[in-house]
């Protein structure tokens, strides 16, 4: 049975030339329309591989076969190139896919050993604690007893460490502080001298310190005895009258 040409098949097809209507998408019965359809839908599918590797630089492998068997391809490149190119995607892809599984598989396994590592450090602190010391063996407990006494010999080194820095900070800060203070001191000295020379050298400072210096009351000698000039009367401040001298008969 021979099929009609795409040309004959225009003048066959029931769709008119004023317009196309919607074609239900189903397998065509009519052997004559199926073919003229497949011609038709088959030309525009080459052309729209061609363009699409045209105009976007695509690698574009098309192959169609008809209902008799009849091959159809296109390809920009090679079909065969392309089809290769194609298994080597596909094994990749399914590479993947495996590679994921085998990392999933990976972090899985590192998250138990890390769950077991937390575990164990958990039970050797409480250890070092003095709890939960019932599932140890006298071994155990000498290898907890050693850790300890070593752990709390480098805890007192370290300590003593800090006190000495300490005090050795403390000392110079003392230091410091007296020597500002001796500073100040010496400063205040200096000033206060250089003020007793100021009132030294102004006038009449001189008369004033002399007045200040006379004693308020008779001198006296070496015995505490009052001197003889201090019992005679002042002239000067206690007038009196003459009187004759006395005379011995």
């Amino acid at each position: 049975m021979e099929f009609p040409s795409c040309d004959q098949s225009r003048e066959m097809s029931p769709q008119r030339k004023n317009g196309r209507g919607k074609i239900e998408i189903k397998r065509i019965e009519n052997t004559t329309n199926r073919q003229v359809t497949f011609c038709k839908r088959r030309n525009g599918l080459l052309k729209k591989a061609y363009e699409l590797s045209v105009l976007c630089d695509a690698e574009v492998a098309l192959i169609v076969f008809s209902s008799r068997g009849r091959l159809y391809e296109y390809a920009n490149n090679s079909v065969k190139a392309t089809i290769e190119r194609y298994k080597k995607a596909s094994s990749d892809s399914s590479n993947n896919g495996s590679i994921s599984e085998a990392n999933a598989q990976y972090y899985q396994q590192e998250a138990s050993k890390l769950r077991a590592q937390i575990s164990n450090l958990q039970n050797q602190n409480r250890n070092m604690l003095g709890e939960s010391l019932g599932p140890l063996t006298l071994r155990d407990l000498k290898n907890l007893e050693s850790r300890v006494e070593r752990g709390i010999s480098r805890i007192r080194s370290k300590k003593n460490e800090l006190l000495f820095a300490e005090i050795e900070y403390m000392q110079k800060r003392q230091e410091i502080d007296l020597h500002h203070n001796n500073q100040f001191l010496r400063a205040k000295i200096a000033e206060s001298e250089r003020a007793q020379q100021q009132m030294n050298l102004m006038p009449g400072s001189s008369e004033f310190e002399l007045v200040h210096q006379q004693p308020h009351h008779p001198p006296f000698d070496a015995r505490n005895y009052l001197h003889v000039n201090g019992l005679h009367p002042n002239d000067h401040d206690y007038p009196r009258p003459d009187q004759p001298p006395l005379q011995l008969v």
